[in-house]
């Protein structure tokens, strides 16, 4: 991973006379004396490659100089033996690429300095909120604080710019995904060798993420979604603790994370390895959709104008079943986009009217949920979108309803 390059493009849309002050983070706190797992700040992992607690990313303009130094903390031996090995200089460097690390305690001491004797008026921090009734994250927390204290400097949310960044995937970040979706189909071909009636939910989900560890990987990218019959129609169902009865579909929505980088996969299966009539149909309008958004996808478009075109074939499907009689009512059996960006963040950030773009990576996922029937299903690739079109990274992970089947008749 070059992060030099990605600074430097970060460099590009900075203002001169500027800081950037980017935290990792810290993990927050659970209950008495439990944490939660620590999630680095992605924007800090993407600028920077690190993915411990207590750094921080100082980036300065001015003057027509661009440079960039890191702070970690000091190893301390007695720390180490309860949490493990902390993060050296020499490694900070190496992976980073950032030449000029420091430790902690000359972070405050060197902004104030900067702030004293050059014309630094503007910082950015990363604001990002994703809704208002979120507590805000630690570099909200900092920026609020920054502004408080010194309110004569301007504080801008870098957010939407590094956001444009992520959303064009160079080709390391590529073959993450890659490998990440090549481990979330051996994870679905190990639940098809096992599904049968009778069989729990999570049992399914167990047999799905044993794979992922025994392979090696960071295990989900999310909460696993394993929803057998009508929790196949709630679009995130995550109890994962009723029965797959017999006849019954199992909706599953997963992926996994290596190295930072996530994969993002939906299938659906018939639990007794066979559709019924009513299933197979409803199951070949969602695959019509999904292939007709790959075949569309391309350098230019919107996934609003992608969710166009999954929604006419849906509709189309729905009236041929006798589910509705004009398109409008399409909204009852599906209500949701059909493909969000992918990258470090399953739903990776996005800069509002920014068109896709080659090295773009998205997910195709129609569905269709009908209560009545007592049927859902959705069924999700990942795209890459290239310079005339899209390639399917997902493509070795079978959807045909026939190939489903007579895998499951072949392996269980």
């Amino acid at each position: 991973m070059n992060y030099e390059a990605r600074r430097q493009a970060m460099f590009s849309q900075m203002e001169d006379n500027s800081l950037l002050i980017l935290y990792s983070g810290e993990a927050p706190h659970r209950s008495a004396d439990a944490y939660y797992l620590f999630e680095e700040n992605k924007n800090f992992f993407y600028l920077t490659g690190l993915r411990r607690e207590n750094m921080i990313l100082l980036m300065k303009k001015a003057g027509g100089s661009c440079t960039s130094m890191l702070f970690i903390e000091q190893a301390d031996p007695s720390a180490e033996r309860w949490t493990g090995k902390m993060v050296t200089v020499p490694e900070a460097k190496e992976i980073s690429g950032i030449q000029d690390v420091r430790f902690l305690d000359r972070f405050e001491p060197l902004v104030q300095y900067l702030l004293n004797s050059s014309e630094i008026q503007l910082c950015y921090f990363d604001c990002h909120r994703n809704r208002l009734s979120d507590l805000p994250d630690y570099n909200l927390v900092k920026a609020q604080q920054f502004q408080k204290d010194l309110p004569g400097i301007t504080v801008r949310n870098l957010w939407r710019t590094v956001a444009s960044l992520r959303m064009q995937k160079d080709s390391d970040e590529v073959a993450k995904i890659s490998q990440a979706i090549e481990v979330t189909r051996q994870g679905l071909e190990a639940v098809m060798s096992t599904l049968t009636p009778g069989m729990k939910e999570y049992q399914a989900q167990a047999n799905y993420e044993h794979v992922l560890y025994y392979q090696g990987t960071e295990g989900p990218s999310f909460p696993t979604i394993a929803g057998s019959g009508k929790n196949g129609c709630m679009l995130h169902y995550e109890t994962n603790r009723d029965t797959c009865a017999d006849g019954s579909l199992l909706l599953l929505d997963l992926g996994c994370r290596v190295d930072g980088y996530c994969s993002d996969i939906t299938r659906t299966y018939p639990v007794n390895g066979k559709f019924t009539d009513r299933q197979r149909a409803v199951y070949e309008v969602v695959l019509r959709a999904n292939k007709e958004v790959a075949a569309q996808a391309k350098p230019g478009m919107t996934t609003r104008e992608l969710n166009e075109v999954c929604k006419k074939v849906l509709a189309q499907g729905c009236m041929e079943l006798g589910l509705i009689t004009e398109e409008s009512g399409l909204d009852k059996y599906y209500m949701h986009g059909v493909s969000h960006h992918l990258g470090i963040d399953v739903h990776d950030v996005t800069a509002d009217g920014v068109k896709l773009m080659p090295g773009s990576v998205i997910s195709d996922e129609p569905g269709l949920y009908i209560d009545e029937w007592e049927i859902g299903i959705r069924i999700e690739d990942d795209l890459l979108i290239t310079e005339d079109g899209c390639k399917v990274l997902s493509a070795s992970i079978i959807k045909e309803a026939d190939e489903i089947e007579a895998f499951m008749a072949a392996h269980r």
